[in-house]
């Protein structure tokens, strides 16, 4: 449509110039055009428009964001934060930390940073060496870079986003101008996230001189029709079986769940999120410790409204005491002696009490609470889903996902204590019953690409489980690689996992070599590190053929352990120094070819 002189304000020659524009303008453009028009009040626009950045302009319309994620919740929001910056006119590259090459930051204007913490406040692995390199000396100063981090975590642990904290300080530091303050996300994250985004692309609309409506458009992408965190499936339970023998330590439950009708899939390495409830009489005790009746109603969020008994049960964590939560009760109560637990310089009292105690202890110990049951729920955090590797493979079990779970239970401060999901599954949980399920992707636990990759798998206990899944997807897909597994538990007779599945893939050759290390049936305890080293030559030599390593299970002890043993074995097999097999294992994680999965 053109512009006719008779009902348009312009001249003749204007409306020639409009005329041969228009048409050539993008649609990005006109909404830009549109939004420069509407803010522009005063009548020096062909000179505010010189100085304004161009569509060319990366300040205005590149961005590019850089994940470090150890579950996958930080690519899950890197790619719906890219949909909602393209939907605006921005151009946008998305990439894993590990992926990006650290020389190239300083070319880059704008930079969103969503990064994971893992463990006692470190980066997760896909991110420890940009981490590594922006704390160097190779780091370059930044003072085009405009930045905005996005930090998740988990307040139960004492380093809360930490990793988001490190990377915000440090381009701070290094000359970068914050696009938009940093936002700390609990394990509840979509709406912080969702408002972080939000002021991301309003700070973007500004530099670009949109105005801030038209910034704002198209914040949140499309709902996704498929179940997820945020949607879970209502899944039947097929079988729930004791793996350990009669007279074990242990109690390890290998659950078989339905997944026909949900459309869901994953891969090996995966993992499946469930949302648990707590134990009924944890509640029970906890409602007669503050003396409120179960049946009051409380307001979970808009629109749901339940007693508080059944808020207690299914929606809010109870089990865990966070410093940030004690603040919060001392706020509400105003306890004077929980006040003086949190005074300053007392952070080493607060992490003793912290430990090991739940709710009811903190409502024991400081009461009374004269507040009401709707103050109450108010400070407490939703209960976060709990995180399984998967241990089956979707080719050999259609529509099923199988998981397995150790039940966790110890003596603490003169009560027994529970895992909320554990013994939900172990001690309430029967075939029929219903759990709410989601699926979690892990991109940094895959097998190879290449089938005849050789591949070593290093999984005591319940690390086993994606190995199984490993397994059962390289028996079904026929893959020709070498596989070695190394696997380890306290007793052969009660303890050896899916010990029966692991002799049939040695026998049919999917499985090429398998040692285990049980630690209680010898004087001396034998752990999975220790079967390494007795093959260190020939774990070497694997390593050299380009095999890819694994490890899954617990972080502190034994995947550090292992860590320090692989490197024991590259550096005498390899005839190296220390630092040349440190090199030589970092390399390896850059490659893939070392992947672990830990918690």
């Amino acid at each position: 449509m053109q512009l006719q002189v008779l009902n348009s304000p312009f001249t003749e020659e204007q409306v020639e110039l409009l005329n041969r524009l228009l048409p050539t303008l993008s649609e990005t453009q006109k909404v830009w055009l549109s939004g420069y028009l509407a803010g522009s009040q005063l009548g020096t626009a062909p000179a505010q428009l010189a100085q304004l950045p161009t569509e060319n302009s990366k300040i205005s319309k590149e961005v590019t964001i850089l994940y470090g994620s150890q579950t996958g919740n930080s690519k899950s929001l890197a790619k719906k934060s890219a949909q909602s910056l393209e939907a605006n006119g921005y151009q946008v590259t998305v990439s894993a930390m590990s992926d990006f090459k650290p020389n190239n930051l300083k070319k880059l204007q704008n930079l969103l940073i969503i990064a994971s913490t893992h463990g006692e406040g470190d980066p997760p692995d896909n991110a420890i060496s940009f981490h590594e390199f922006l704390y160097s000396k190779r780091a370059p100063k930044l003072e085009d870079l405009h930045f905005s981090v996005l930090a998740l975590g988990d307040s139960s642990y004492e380093f809360f986003c930490q990793t988001g904290k490190d990377f915000d300080a440090r381009l701070e530091e290094l000359g970068g101008t914050r696009l938009y303050p940093r936002f700390d996300c609990d394990v509840d994250f979509d709406e912080p996230a969702a408002e972080w985004l939000e002021g991301v692309l309003a700070s973007l609309g500004e530099a670009a001189g949109a105005t801030q409506a038209t910034a704002q458009t198209a914040v949140n992408p499309a709902i996704e029709s498929v179940y997820s965190r945020t949607n879970p499936f209502k899944a039947e339970v097929l079988e729930n079986i004791n793996l350990n023998g009669r007279g074990s330590n242990k109690e390890t439950h290998h659950l078989e769940i339905s997944l026909e009708g949900s459309g869901l899939t994953f891969e090996p390495g995966d993992a499946l999120g469930i949302y648990p409830d707590n134990d009924p009489e944890l509640v029970d005790l906890l409602i007669k410790e503050l003396n409120m009746n179960p049946d009051e109603k409380v307001t979970v969020k808009q629109g749901d409204v339940r007693t508080l008994r059944d808020a207690l049960v299914s929606h809010y964590e109870i089990s865990v005491l966070t410093k940030p939560f004690l603040q919060k009760a001392a706020d509400l109560t105003g306890n004077a002696a929980l006040q003086e637990l949190l005074a300053p310089g007392k952070e080493e009292e607060v992490k003793a009490y912290i430990h090991g105690r739940d709710l009811i202890d903190l409502v024991r110990d400081y009461a009374p609470w004269n507040v009401t049951a709707q103050e109450f729920v108010s400070i407490l955090r939703k209960i976060p889903g709990r995180l399984y590797s998967i241990a089956s493979s979707l080719a050999a079990n259609p529509d099923e996902v199988h998981l397995t779970i150790g039940a966790v239970r110890y003596d603490a401060h003169g009560r027994s204590r529970n895992g909320v999901c554990s013994t939900l599954v172990a001690d309430r949980i029967n075939p029929g019953d219903i759990l709410n399920v989601y699926v979690q992707q892990n991109e940094n636990f895959k097998l190879p690409q290449n089938a005849e990759t050789p591949i070593i798998m290093i999984g005591p206990g319940t690390g086993v489980a994606p190995f199984r899944s490993f397994m059962q997807e390289r028996e079904e897909t026929g893959a020709e690689g070498k596989a070695w597994m190394f696997f380890g538990d306290q007793h052969y007779v009660t303890d050896f996992l899916y010990q029966v599945e692991w002799q049939k893939w040695l026998a049919n050759g999917t499985l090429t070599k398998m040692d285990v290390a049980f630690s209680r049936d010898t004087d001396q305890k034998v752990y999975v590190q220790h079967r390494m080293l007795e093959h260190s030559q020939e774990l070497f030599e694997w390593l050299q053929e380009g095999a890819a390593v694994y490890i899954c299970g617990d972080e502190k002890h034994m995947a550090h352990d292992v860590h320090q043993t692989l490197i024991d074995i590259i550096e005498k097999e390899g005839n190296m120094s220390r630092e040349q097999a440190e090199a030589y294992l970092a390399d390896m994680q850059q490659q893939k070819r070392y992947q672990r999965d830990v918690y």
